[in-house]
């Protein structure tokens, strides 16, 4: 027999620790590991990670056999690690029921157990009764069964196992907003049960659907069927809301030990290095101690003071654990195995000594790893003044399984027995490494001949849809609709992808479906769900937004291929030409650079061989998967509303059953015409073939020839839309004006008992001069007899009031009135197709958003995000009256949404985004820029394409000085009179000449400031006043208006106050008190602490008064800095603002001035010249607020009075 070499020997010692100490408490019949002698639970996290010492020991011994008994052990050793994870899918395939409503709800009350009984695989507590909903546990079963199953293991046996794993796939796909109670448990950290948006959930989800998106689940044997499919634009949807993230660990843990497996093994979730260390030193500063790292700030668990009878702490106990948090040895296991990966000697030997002088050793040689080390209960008050200076005892289970196994799993890497790719076949490693520069491949294709020939009038040479048979290209649409079918089953009643639509990661792919090549447009260009895509301006936007997010997001092989349709409304009006914009986007587009982008424009043929594909063997006919199941399953809402590219269609007799399905789809709502042309459409041919005769056509067309169209008709006698759409007025007055009621109205048809006569009103339908005019009907049509009502226009039966509407809608998208479409897309209650994924976006980003104008019973707060018909339904009901309000909310938030993927540097210090204000900040600044009435200015604002509108929210988010006349198009502001000014309350206010003198004032006082006298020094020095300065008035006022409504505070802010209101009993703000208690519940860089202060802030209700009481918050937060324990009881904010007010007052009447100058806010009773002050300078607003500030805490100040100075 040959002898055992030396590590053999060293390889079978480890075995015996692994037997004895993990693989003893594995159950011989689920393969399920309890969590200790007298728990008979197995948490599905535990058991995954307590099983990664015995697969990585098989594999050590697989590689270092010695004699063929060391391959029998490798195998066993294999066989237990395929047992378990069998048993973890025996126990979640029980609830199988809990994964399908899960896809839709996202409900803490339908996932899937965090623990099972580990004899029986049965659930253990109710649904209710723990907090169940863990997405990281899942997603971490999901990575090892994809990392074991590419290591050669075989854990999958079925189809039916497959199609489970896929819709585990979905379970976890919806990570990024899906608020759950993350690694501990526990959610928020005051352990009431509440959920929370966690990043270690977030990462890990990212990193199982990227480790298992195309992997064979059936290994070597498998096939196309086997297959996982991961659509590639949720991974990067959990990726952005990480980094956003980081290092924070949710809203209530500013910093989690946690994450550790979140930047290193076993997720490598994070590409950029930085965020990697920047989290990493986090950890180590705030959280590491002598025996590990404590898993949070003030963690209460298994400490001395922790009351053990009683799950939930209260708020203000959370500040007893501070500093004697218990410490897990088991986070040094992830630095030990982080070292073996970075190839750091230094770290690993670090980690080694360490572990070694805290594991606890048995008499027969067996180390054993603690959960915990806690201070002792006698030596808590000396630990909690000097801390890690008391020396702490071993507490909790003894082995603790997770850290046992991740120690020998260590072991292993750091004396070679292992290679770090062996525990990581899949290279997740590799994630920052460097990555090649992406270069987008582009292909325009013209929609039909015509568009094609008009293309090349200028030069441009483009295949049209028909010229590239026999690939295919359709909307990206139908492949949601295709997706649908992925991982049905009807053995198990699932049923598949939940409808969602797909980002253009999904579209730049090509797809081999029943051995054709199809391409598909991206979502952006599909207008029949929102105007956005009318706007041709906004479609070049977007497709520049879309090829910076892929030159930034492509991970996979090959190339990204963006397929760009030029269509026929891309057109100018009359049809005869190309929209300027999309021909100036091409020229660019051929350049080769585009919005710092690389592209590459060229024929889709051209780029088969570079681009990628993914082959969706789920649709083979060959497949259970019957594509016409169920004729309602997987339909488009009821607004669709025209085809896809007519020239893709297959001939009827070769049609197999995809083609029928395609069709199917895209025809189930294809329009009729049958309202009668205004004159300024009378030209447009209709796109679907009108059912009137053409006799009845032309009459109705000499009827309206001649007629022009003005841009915002008014003169219809119908007053009652009038009073809806002209009364509107952001400006002004924020109010909105209820409808009057109809019976008011004169001039509507009455029948015979005076009420309105439904039937004249459809016959008046046909006399209308303008598509308002149809619109105004309509809409009281709607309100009277609903959407179903069939008007029975011109004796047609089935004509419904929403088809009418429908086409209405289609027509003012042809004539790009803005107004119109915005109006009939309310009263159809269209939403954004991706609203709820933009409010999902804002909200993971830490925003909160309001809907709705302050006050708050109106103005509603959005916090956790919404399924989409509930999010909706808020925004419908907090605008009001005011239909055209809920349609902007919607479109304001879709491009905050845009902005904070793109420029997320816009939001810095924002908490929450309050819509309303914003809304109404965009028609104060256009009343300004146009000088014009508050109710012109919401006029034109309405009427703003989709582009300038976004344009206005952008400057208005950057606070640029004077964007906005140069970005603007006047709309009919040409009889706007210029003499209006633009204060909320109504008020007029000073003249230009006025203003300059005042200006010249100002600049003589701030030439004196620069002079080293002090403040209060008043001896005159000569200076010349600047008149030129008076076109800068409002400027300041201007300012603390926009950051008031957007809600910017500046940097450090709110941990600033925290410091602050550790030193007095509370601020009180406008009657709101923010009481000093909040810090014993609350760490200083908490989300949750900024959210409570930003919640006191809300309740004043004008911007521009917020701002100055932020400012006088900021002076008295330079007052924690100063050695003074004390500054009193509650301080009133409003007070120190009114003091200095007065201060400001008193000097100004003293440099003698009078009247206008000196006139106050009615509301808030400030000065408006004050609110007009820079905040820095002798005469600045933080002079006055200093002085007040001292006169107002004068007793608590030290005596030597130049602390301040």
């Amino acid at each position: 027999m040959r002898s055992r070499s030396n590590s053999g020997v060293r390889l079978d010692g480890y075995a015996r620790l692994v037997q004895r100490t993990i693989l003893c408490h594995q159950n011989p019949v689920t393969g399920l590991f309890s969590a200790g002698r007298d728990h008979k639970d197995a948490w599905v996290r535990d058991n995954i990670y307590s099983i990664l010492a015995v697969w990585g020991l098989g594999m050590a011994y697989r590689k270092n056999a010695d004699r063929d008994e060391d391959k029998a052990k490798a195998y066993e050793l294999e066989q237990n690690v395929v047992k378990l994870m069998r048993g973890l899918l025996q126990c979640m395939m029980r609830q199988v029921d809990k994964v399908e409503k899960f896809k839709r709800t996202q409900s803490t009350k339908d996932c899937l157990h965090a623990k099972y009984n580990s004899a029986t695989c049965a659930t253990v507590v109710g649904d209710d009764q723990w907090g169940h909903l863990q997405v990281d546990a899942t997603s971490l079963y999901l990575l090892f069964l994809a990392q074991m199953t590419a290591s050669g293991l075989r854990i999958i046996f079925t189809l039916d196992e497959v199609t489970f794993i896929q819709n585990l796939v979905f379970y976890i796909e919806a990570a990024y907003k899906v608020a759950d109670y993350g690694i501990w448990e526990r959610g928020d950290k005051t352990n009431q049960g509440i959920p929370e948006l966690n990043a270690s959930s977030v990462g890990m989800a990212k990193a199982a659907l990227e480790a298992i998106d195309e992997l064979d689940l059936f290994g070597a044997h498998g096939g196309h069927k086997s297959v996982i499919h991961v659509l590639p634009d949720e991974v990067e949807h959990c990726q952005s809301i990480l980094y956003s993230m980081l290092p924070r660990a949710s809203t209530s843990k500013e910093i989690d030990a946690g994450l550790l497996s979140i930047i290193s093994y076993p997720a490598f979730a994070v590409e950029d290095l930085n965020l990697v260390n920047v989290t990493k030193s986090e950890i180590i500063s705030k959280l590491q101690g002598r025996y590990g790292c404590c898993r949070f700030l003030r963690d209460g668990y298994k400490t001395p003071r922790e009351d053990p009878s009683r799950l939930h702490y209260d708020p203000a106990e959370l500040k007893l654990f501070e500093n004697i948090e218990c410490e897990w040895p088991v986070f040094w296991t992830y630095f030990l195995i982080d070292g073996v990966f970075n190839e750091d000697k230094i770290q690993v030997q670090e980690y080694r000594e360490a572990l070694e002088g805290i594991l606890i050793r048995e008499k027969n040689g067996i180390v054993l790893m603690p959960e915990l080390y806690a201070v002792p209960p006698e030596k808590v008050d000396e630990e909690y003044e000097n801390p890690h200076s008391v020396d702490r005892i071993p507490v909790g289970k003894l082995p603790h399984l997770w850290g046992q196994s991740l120690y020998v799993l260590s072991c292993l890497l750091a004396e070679g027995f292992l290679a770090a790719g062996e525990i990581d076949p899949l290279n997740r490693r590799f994630s920052t490494g460097f990555k090649p520069d992406v270069v987008v491949q582009v292909t325009v294709l013209a929609e039909s001949n015509h568009i094609k020939n008009l293309l090349q009038d200028h030069g441009i040479n483009v295949q049209s849809i028909a010229d590239i048979h026999p690939l295919r290209v359709q909307p990206a649409r139908i492949l949601s609709n295709l997706y649908t079918m992925l991982g049905r089953n009807k053995n198990m009643k699932l049923s598949g992808r939940p409808h969602r639509h797909i980002g253009v990661l999904g579209t730049s792919k090509l797809y081999v479906i029943r051995n054709q090549i199809f391409a598909f447009t991206p979502q952006f260009t599909d207008q029949h769900h929102f105007y956005l895509a009318l706007d041709n301006q906004m479609i070049v936007e977007m497709l520049k937004t879309e090829l910076a997010y892929l030159t930034s997001c492509w991970r996979m092989t090959g190339r990204p291929t963006l397929t760009f349709p030029i269509t026929h409304t891309m057109l100018v009006d009359d049809g005869t030409d190309i929209h300027p914009a999309v021909l100036a986007t091409i020229r660019k587009l051929e350049d080769g650079y585009f919005g710092g982008a690389r592209v590459k424009i060229g024929k889709l043929s051209e780029f088969l061989t570079t681009s990628f594909h993914t082959y969706l063997s789920f649709l083979d006919p060959d497949c259970d998967i019957k594509l016409f199941d169920d004729p309602n399953e997987g339909r488009n809402s009821p607004d669709s509303e025209y085809g896809g590219y007519p020239a893709d269609f297959c001939e009827k007799e070769s049609q197999d059953e995809l083609d029928q399905y395609i069709n199917d789809v895209l025809q189930s709502t294809a329009l009729k015409s049958y309202l009668p042309p205004t004159s300024k459409t009378a030209n447009q041919p209709p796109v679907f073939s009108a059912n009137h005769s053409t006799k009845e056509i032309l009459s109705i067309m000499a009827k309206t020839k001649g007629l022009e169209v003005p841009a915002v008709s008014m003169s219809l006698p119908t007053k009652v839309l009038n009073t809806h759409r002209k009364s509107l007025n952001l400006v002004d007055n924020p109010h909105f004006f209820e409808t009057k009621d109809c019976e008011n109205v004169s001039h509507l048809p009455k029948d015979a008992h005076g009420d309105l006569d439904c039937r004249k009103l459809v016959e008046q339908l046909k006399e209308c001069p303008t598509l308002h005019d149809q619109a105004d009907i309509l809409y009281i049509l709607h309100i009277l007899k609903g959407a179903d009502w069939d008007t029975e226009l011109d004796g047609q039966y089935g004509v419904t009031v929403h088809c009418l509407l429908n086409e209405l809608y289609r027509k003012a998208g042809l004539n790009q009135e803005w107004g119109l479409i915005r109006y009939i897309s309310g009263i159809l209650k269209k939403r954004v197709e991706v609203l709820a994924e933009a409010c999902t976006d804002l909200l993971s980003h830490h925003k909160q958003l309001t809907v709705g104008l302050p006050p708050e019973p109106r103005e509603k707060i959005i916090t956790t995000p919404l399924p989409p018909e509930e999010l909706t339904d808020l925004i419908y009901e907090a605008s009001g009256q005011d239909i055209s309000i809920a349609v902007l909310t919607q479109e304001i938030i879709m491009y905050l949404a845009m902005y904070v993927r793109s420029q997320p540097s816009l939001f810095v210090e924002m908490l929450r985004l309050r819509i309303g204000l914003i809304i109404q900040v965009m028609a104060t600044e256009l009343a300004r820029s146009l000088k014009c009435s508050g109710e012109e200015a919401s006029e034109s604002l309405m009427n703003l394409s989709p582009f300038d509108m976004k344009n206005l929210l952008h400057h208005i988010l950057s606070g640029k000085e004077f964007g906005v006349e140069r970005s603007l198009r006047p709309v009919d502001s040409s009889s706007s009179s210029p003499a209006i000014s633009i204060h909320e309350m109504g008020h007029s206010g000073a003249t230009k000449t006025e203003r300059s003198g005042i200006t010249k004032l100002k600049s003589e006082m701030k030439q004196r400031g620069s002079t080293p006298s002090s403040p209060t020094s008043t001896s005159p020095t000569g200076s010349n006043g600047d008149v030129s300065q008076g076109d800068r008035k409002g400027q300041w006022l201007r300012r603390r208006r926009l950051d008031g409504a957007i809600n910017r505070v500046p940097v450090g802010f709110y941990e600033k106050v925290w410091k602050i209101l550790q030193k007095c009993h509370g601020l009180s703000i406008d009657g709101y008190v923010l009481p000093s208690s909040t810090t014993r519940e609350m760490t200083p860089c908490e989300i949750k602490f900024a959210v409570h202060v930003e919640s006191v802030l809300n309740h004043v209700p004008q911007p521009e008064y917020r701002q100055l009481l932020v400012e006088a918050i900021l002076v008295l937060t330079f007052l924690s800095d100063i050695e003074v324990n004390s500054i009193g009881g509650i301080i009133h904010v409003d007070r120190i603002v009114h003091m200095a007010n007065d201060l400001f007052l008193q000097e100004l009447k003293s440099f003698g001035a009078t009247g206008r100058i000196l006139e106050k806010d009615v509301a808030t009773g400030i000065c408006h010249f004050f609110y007009d002050s820079a905040p820095s300078g002798a005469y600045g607003t933080m002079t006055y607020l200093t002085k007040a500030i001292i006169i107002y805490l004068h007793d608590f100040l030290p005596s030597t009075g130049c602390a301040l100075q």
